[in-house]
């Protein structure tokens, strides 16, 4: 299995000079990254309203070691909420927050992240929109649980991620369904011991399943997080058992990755929102999306060697 190797990978500082490093690496990054900064961004996401699309945003970067560099990860989704406000975008485009970018791993990081996504809670919810509180590994979740349950106090649109591979997920779903909520299921793309997570892929899409139908029979608002066409095709169906409305649910998927699917689902009526990174610490995220799929790691080292 690769995706281990490769997830293991987007830890090493070694891998991260390789891989920054190959000829070929910028090709693949931009089918993944929209942009390193606020102004390259901003196209991308005026293409996709202008399409019926919706958009998260993510600001890449992760395993920050300073206080300073919580705040400047801080200062950077402000700014983006700045730009936003300017273009009259704030219904159309969300943000996605990692709190290990906010500090949530340093000395007393609980109560700086909070203290740093509040301040973007705040600002998005004054354009109104809204954050969304991405997963990381396990070790994290309950920081980041109990962050969101603090936000919601004050903001509760304010959203949260869930991961299918995960075993306590299911009851954390059970708990997050009710009104008002905002859930994404994912599949997780973290590396994960057998004593906290499903190994195997097809036990992952069973538990996937479970999780759905939990999130659509509950009284919250699901946000599906796939590329999966069985796992899309079963999110329609349970939104039908459920009597949930087209705009009851929505569907999101990830910048550059089936991009006609986007279409084909918003041009049905569908919410479908795109996940849209952006930034310059870009490696961490960039290997996750290898590791979830064998054709994004072909693709790469096909690049590699046609531009070495």
């Amino acid at each position: 299995m690769l995706a281990p190797l490769i997830l293991a990978a987007s830890r090493s500082d070694k891998m991260r000079s390789f891989v920054s490093a190959a000829p070929g690496t910028k090709q693949v990054v931009d089918r993944f990254i929209a942009g390193e900064n606020v102004d390259q961004v901003v196209p991308v996401i005026q293409d996709a309203t202008a399409k019926g699309l919706e958009v998260t945003l993510d600001v890449v970067g992760e395993d920050i070691t300073t206080v300073e560099q919580s705040h400047a990860a801080r200062d950077a989704y402000l700014e983006l909420i700045g730009r936003l406000k300017e273009l009259g975008l704030g219904a159309r485009a969300e943000m996605s927050v990692k709190l290990s970018m906010f500090g949530q791993a340093l000395e007393g990081g609980h109560e700086l992240a909070l203290a740093n996504v509040r301040q973007v809670v705040i600002a998005a919810a004054a354009i109104g929109t809204t954050v969304t509180l991405d997963a990381e590994d396990h070790t994290t979740l309950d920081s980041m649980f109990a962050i969101h349950e603090e936000l919601r106090k004050d903001f509760p649109q304010t959203g949260c991620v869930i991961q299918a591979y995960l075993f306590r997920t299911e009851d954390d779903a059970r708990r997050l369904a009710a009104a008002g909520s905002r859930v994404r299921i994912v599949k997780g793309a973290y590396k994960e011991p057998a004593e906290v997570a499903y190994q195997d892929k097809a036990e992952t899409d069973k538990a996937y399943v479970r999780i759905m139908r939990v999130l659509m029979e509950g009284s919250g608002y699901p946000m599906i997080g796939s590329h999966d066409p069985r796992l899309i095709s079963i999110a329609q169906e349970l939104a039908r058992t459920a009597g949930r409305k087209l705009d009851e649910y929505e569907f999101q998927m990830l910048y550059g990755i089936r991009s006609d699917e986007h279409l084909r689902l918003a041009a049905e009526g569908h919410r479908m929102r795109v996940y849209t990174a952006y930034g310059t610490d870009w490696y961490g995220y960039f290997m996750r999306r290898l590791a979830e799929k064998p054709a994004n790691l072909l693709f790469f080292a096909r690049s590699i060697l046609t531009k070495g």
